[in-house]
């Protein structure tokens, strides 16, 4: 059995452990219970359509993170996404957005992780969200646009996950995201709290914030402010000056007893980004477990690398995802491998480089 397809087999199994874990978590919401109910069956039949595309030699990954719009309303310290991206006007239309999530579905793909940029500067993605209740949204949002109205939409549309990211404190989330964005925030997640809406949170793991985040003191505090999912992302350095907010070897060390710790203590769900991707085999980029669309279109192994040879304006997403270059990746062992610490394809990004001039 190739490692691709064993990797393939360990991630499915994890994602219904998750949904069934997040089941258990969201109990106590009737409705956000019956909606994870659904999602079981309908992750098993996604799952069951990307195994008879893989028989037919069509590699299919369950999540797609897709960067819907480079524009945001703020201009955070060391933001990845700003580093590869600049603004455009020239981003997919509605339409085409909604293409790709219809061939999506059809092909068997569970989960999208919108991003940006701020994804909701795209307000139509609510209405695409609405469309395709058998896909679950995991939306990363700064929550600086959430009001009202977008309130009423979540409580309607329990197939989308608002992620709210902070960098722990006010003084940590304000330094890098600008000052009084903590306390709106706290006014937000309170509101979606009294409203039964199930949300989480993003917290990107560096070198400072690392004793401020991990501490327990932190996580129950978030839990009693309603957030029952935690993401934590592991920093990568990609503009210039933030090299030495990277993680120390021994912080990094702790962070899966810490997982370990928060899910055995907590009634919430923790993922860990690269920890829990090393469970399952390694890097999931380039479509062993999620490929990233860029709001013009190119299709990437992975946030972190920013190379393509594809465009979904000019491709079906079935097509794009087995491009020359994404099948170049998926058969080098090297470029799966755990790191010890950021992305392997971005620390390997002149390998990557050279295969992507290997085909034109």
């Amino acid at each position: 059995m190739s490692s691709n397809h064993s990797r393939t087999k360990r991630l499915n199994s994890s994602l219904l452990i998750f949904f069934k874990n997040a089941l258990r978590v969201g109990m106590r919401n009737p409705s956000q219970a019956f909606s994870f109910i659904r999602t079981l069956g309908w992750l098993a039949r996604a799952a069951h359509r990307r195994s008879t595309w893989k028989r037919r030699d069509v590699t299919v990954p369950p999540i797609i993170i897709f960067s819907v719009t480079n524009k945001c309303n703020l201009h955070c310290k060391g933001c990845y996404a700003q580093s590869f991206h600049s603004a455009t006007e020239d981003e997919l239309s509605a339409q085409k957005l909604r293409e790709i999530t219809e061939e999506a579905e059809q092909l068997g793909v569970s989960f999208f992780v919108l991003a940006g940029g701020e994804p909701f500067m795209r307000p139509e993605i609510m209405d695409i969200m609405n469309a395709y209740p058998q896909i679950i949204f995991l939306v990363f949002t700064n929550g600086l646009l959430i009001d009202d109205a977008l309130i009423r939409q979540f409580k309607a549309q329990r197939n989308l996950v608002p992620l709210i990211s902070l960098e722990g404190t006010a003084e940590d989330t304000d330094d890098r995201r600008g000052v009084g964005t903590f306390a709106f925030l706290e006014n937000v997640m309170q509101i979606m709290r009294t409203e039964n809406i199930f949300f989480g949170t993003s917290l990107t793991l560096t070198r400072d914030n690392f004793p401020t985040i991990l501490e327990r003191a932190y996580i129950k505090n978030m839990v009693d402010a309603g957030c029952k999912f935690f993401l934590f992302l592991e920093y990568t350095p990609t503009a210039e000056g933030t090299e030495n907010w990277t993680l120390t070897i021994d912080q990094r060390n702790r962070v899966s007893g810490f997982m370990d710790a928060f899910r055995n203590e907590y009634p919430a769900l923790f993922i860990a980004v690269p920890w829990d991707e090393d469970d399952v085999g390694g890097c999931l980029s380039a479509a062993r477990g999620f490929v990233h669309i860029n709001a013009r279109g190119d299709i990437e192994p992975c946030p972190f690398a920013p190379f393509s040879d594809t465009n979904v304006r000019d491709a079906s997403l079935k097509d794009a995802l087995q491009s020359e270059f994404m099948e170049k990746i998926r058969q080098i062992p090297e470029l799966s491998r755990e790191t010890g610490g950021g992305c392997i394809l971005w620390k390997e990004r002149e390998l990557v480089q050279s295969l992507l001039k290997e085909v034109g």
